[in-house]
């Protein structure tokens, strides 16, 4: 293999909406994985991101760079998230929204849960953070 190409293999994905196929090499990975993602920069070659389904292994033989993951931990995104939270802003911000007090028992905390999961996503609602 020339110098070029070295780290590379070959690569093959027919996408299909319900099933798609990934052949690295020649062989049909498409049952080991949970998701595949195709990256290129202009002007260099396509990085083929393979996420491996859990407790499935192979062995991958075989030209696009390839590189095989796992899942991230959630974990620490979760911590570094939450630490960021301004906790008088989530109790003003959740005493506000009326829509998510049914005066049921540990209505603030599931509402401040509720927020909380809307501010993960993006979902500000009018609260930018402070």
């Amino acid at each position: 293999m020339s110098e070029q190409n070295e780290g590379m293999h070959r690569v093959r994905i027919v996408v299909d909406a319900m099933q798609p196929v990934v052949e690295i090499g020649g062989q049909d990975v498409s049952r080991l994985l949970h998701s595949y993602e195709v990256r290129q920069q202009a002007g260099q070659a396509p990085t083929v991101v393979l996420e491996l389904a859990a407790h499935r292994t192979t062995a991958l033989e075989g030209l696009a760079r390839v590189v095989v993951g796992v899942p991230p931990d959630p974990g620490p995104a979760a911590a570094a998230f939450l630490q960021a939270i301004d906790a008088a802003q989530l109790e003003q911000a959740a005493l506000a929204r009326h829509d998510l007090q049914d005066g049921k028992p540990n209505e603030l905390t599931r509402a401040m849960l509720h927020l909380l999961g809307e501010w993960a996503r993006g979902q500000w609602a009018g609260w930018e953070p402070s």
